[in-house]
């Protein structure tokens, strides 16, 4: 199975944060969010990646990530230029994907639990699509899916003026190549892009065989700056006590922090948690 992380999207409702670079390179606990996705790909065995680049100063995005032998995994980077959707984005990954089934994952989510039980399941059924839910307050920002009493979904909406269900698509999605001729046949949305609701709507009428599974942990997407305030707590809510850096001197750790491998913390400093350090 392959992965693909899309690092496109113009961000606007991030500026002025995003005049210096991409969303997903904003750090959330000292951390580029595009970097949780691309471990929670990794953790679940999925080393072979796409990632999709925007105009927005994709150069920082090949400055992080390089060809990913820093992080483990193998990167191809693949261009979308202007943002014109989920589905577009899919679409342009379809030679890079070729028969492999595969993961989308939105660069600007942050999810608790990883995704390998999905993967997994994913991977042993025959599928043709599979898409992460979770609860929401505001379901009328969202993709919607509408289940029935056992689960099954009854449809897929993009941003419903009137919800038929909290459950928000989050951006994480299980595809197969059955994907690519489908968009093909996508007409734009009143947002003028391709829909990966729509998509995938209409693949689930075609085949009768999409499914939908509710994430266990956590999830937040940060689109917004309120999204990064809360997304940062949240993380540092989860952090453990751990230290594989360099302390010299007269150095305190107090409480919950977290000191990343070759960090170095000069003699006398003292650090208060929760914290995430290098």
């Amino acid at each position: 199975m392959k992965g693909l992380i899309l690092a496109g999207g113009s961000g606007t409702r991030l500026r002025p944060l995003t005049h210096t670079g991409p969303k997903q390179l904003i750090p959330i606990a000292n951390k580029p969010n595009i970097l949780y996705c691309l471990e929670d790909l990794r953790g679940a065995g999925i080393t072979d990646i796409g990632v999709i680049l925007g105009n927005n100063m994709p150069e920082k995005v090949k400055d992080l990530l390089g060809d990913g032998r820093d992080y483990e995994v193998r990167i191809t980077y693949i261009v979308q230029g202007d943002p014109k959707g989920i589905a577009h984005a899919v679409a342009c990954s379809e030679s890079f994907m070729g028969e492999d089934p595969f993961v989308v994952y939105l660069g600007d989510n942050i999810l608790t639990g990883g995704i390998r039980y999905m993967v997994e399941e994913f991977s042993s059924k025959r599928y043709e699509a599979m898409v992460a839910l979770c609860p929401v307050d505001n379901p009328e920002k969202f993709g919607i899916a509408e289940l029935d009493a056992n689960g099954q979904i009854l449809s897929l909406v993009e941003k419903p003026k009137q919800p038929k269900s909290n459950l928000a698509m989050i951006g994480i999605y299980f595809l197969r190549k059955s994907i690519f001729p489908v968009v093909r046949e996508l007409k734009p949305s009143w947002r003028n892009e391709l829909e990966i609701t729509d998509a995938i709507d209409n693949l689930r009428k075609k085949t009768g065989n999409v499914v939908a599974r509710q994430v266990r942990g956590w999830w937040k997407d940060t689109g917004k700056p309120e999204d990064i305030l809360l997304a940062n707590h949240m993380v540092l809510e989860t952090i453990e006590k751990n230290n594989e850096g360099t302390l010299e001197d007269g150095v305190k750790l107090i409480g919950r922090v977290n000191v990343g491998k070759g960090t170095v913390i000069k003699k006398g400093t003292v650090v208060r948690g929760p914290a995430i350090i290098g």
